[in-house]
C-alpha cells in the first residue's frame, strides 16, 4: 500500500460538501457569485471575522488569489514586499512580476517577516529609481508551517499602518494555523489587524476555492470588474458559493483543520520518537523533518513526500503534510515504518 503525505489537496471535497453540491445540483442559481448560497456563505464569513461591511469574493485558487489582489491594489510602478520564502516569490512562474509589479524578497524569521525587515526594505527602496513598496505580503501558517503570533502581526500591522502599507494576508492554510494548539489569533483579530486577506477553502475540504476578504474601504470599489478582466469570475459562482456554505454554515471548516494538525502532531511524534529532527519546530499540517538520502530512498517506496532543500551531501529536508483526509491507517503504517 503506498501512502502520500506531499501535499493537503491531493483528495477530492469532504462529503458533507459534496452532499449540498448535490443537493442543490438540479437547483438553477443566478451566475458569477450573484446567487443565494454564495450570499450565505458571505454572511457566515462576515459574522465570524464580526465585520459586517467586509467585502468578500470567492476566487478559484490561491495564485488567482494574490495575483488578483495584488496587481490590483498597487499602481503600476509600486511593489510588493515578501519574506524570501513567501509563496509568491518561488511557487506562482512569476504570476506576480508578469502583472508588472516587482516583488522586493526580505529575509524572514523562522518563515516569518518582521517589522524590522519591513522597514529595511522601505529604507532601500525610498528614491523615486526604485518602486515604491505599498504592500506587505504575508502567509499564515507560512511556507514553512510556522505561525503568526498575535503580538507577531499586532507589530507589522501597527509598522503598515504608520508608513501607509496595505497588509494582505495569504490565508491558503489558515485553517490549519487558526485550529494549531499553538496558536493565539482569532479570525476577527485577523479582521482587524490586515486590509485584506483569504480564507483557503481548496487545501481544507474543498474542491477548490477561496474567500477573498476586503476590509479597507478604499480597496472595495469596483473589484467585481478587476476579478472579471482577469478571467477570475466564474459562470457557475454557486460551485464555490455551496462549497463556502457548508464549510461555514457550522464548524466544519475548523474541523477538517483540526484534523489534519492532529494527525501532523501524530507523525511528528513518530518521528520525534525516531531521532529524527526538525528544520522548522512542528505546529502545523506541514512538517518538515530532516532525512538522510538513505531514508529518503527507502520511504519513497511506501510513502509520498516532498524533498523541500539540500542540507548537506547526505542529508535533505523534506516535507509532510497532512489534510482533512488523512486516515490513522496512513499513520499508523508510518509508524510501522519506523518500529
Amino acid at each position: 500500500m503506498y501512502y502520500s503525505f506531499a501535499n493537503d489537496y491531493s483528495e477530492g471535497a469532504h462529503p458533507r460538501i459534496l452532499e449540498l453540491l448535490n443537493r442543490f445540483n438540479l437547483e438553477q442559481n443566478d451566475g458569477y457569485g450573484l446567487d443565494i448560497h454564495s450570499e450565505k456563505a458571505k454572511d457566515y464569513i462576515r459574522n465570524l471575522i464580526k465585520k459586517e461591511d467586509a467585502d468578500i469574493h470567492f476566487i478559484s485558487g490561491g495564485t488567482q488569489a494574490n495575483l488578483l489582489a495584488i496587481s490590483s491594489f498597487l499602481r503600476p510602478y509600486q511593489s510588493v514586499i515578501s519574506v524570501d520564502t513567501g509563496h509568491i516569490i518561488g511557487h506562482e512562474a512569476g504570476a506576480i512580476e508578469a502583472t508588472g509589479h516587482q516583488i522586493i524578497s526580505t529575509e524572514g524569521v523562522d518563515g516569518k517577516l518582521t517589522p524590522d525587515a519591513i522597514q529595511k526594505a522601505l529604507d532601500e527602496n525610498s528614491q523615486e529609481y526604485t518602486t515604491q513598496p505599498k504592500m506587505v505580503y504575508i502567509s499564515n501558517t507560512t511556507e514553512l508551517g510556522s505561525l503568526y503570533t498575535k503580538d507577531e502581526l499586532t507589530a507589522i500591522s501597527k509598522i503598515c499602518r504608520e508608513k501607509g502599507l496595505i497588509l494582505f494576508l495569504d490565508g491558503a492554510r489558515l485553517g490549519s494555523a487558526l485550529t494549531s494548539k499553538f496558536n493565539d489569533l482569532e479570525i476577527s483579530d485577523i479582521a482587524d489587524l490586515v486590509d485584506v486577506f483569504y480564507i483557503g477553502g481548496t487545501k481544507n475540504g474543498a474542491l477548490f476555492g477561496e474567500a477573498l476578504v476586503i476590509l479597507r474601504e478604499e480597496l472595495k470599489e469596483d473589484f467585481r470588474y478587476l476579478i472579471k478582466q482577469r478571467g477570475a469570475m466564474l459562470a457557475k459562482g454557486f460551485v464555490l458559493g455551496v462549497q463556502f456554505e457548508a464549510l461555514f454554515k457550522d464548524d466544519l471548516f475548523f474541523e477538517l483543520a483540526s484534523h489534519a494538525n492532529n494527525m501532523a502532531e501524530k507523525i511528528a511524534n513518530i518521528f520525534v520518537d525516531a531521532g529524527i529532527k526538525f528544520y522548522t519546530e512542528p505546529c502545523s499540517n506541514q512538517l518538515f523533518p530532516i532525512f538522510s538520502n538513505e531514508l529518503i530512498e527507502r520511504m519513497s517506496k511506501d510513502f509520498g513526500f516532498i524533498e523541500q532543500k539540500k542540507i548537506d551531501d547526505e542529508n535533505i529536508v523534506v516535507r509532510f503534510v497532512t489534510s482533512w483526509a488523512t486516515t490513522d491507517e496512513s499513520v499508523d503504517a508510518l509508524r510501522r515504518f519506523f518500529e
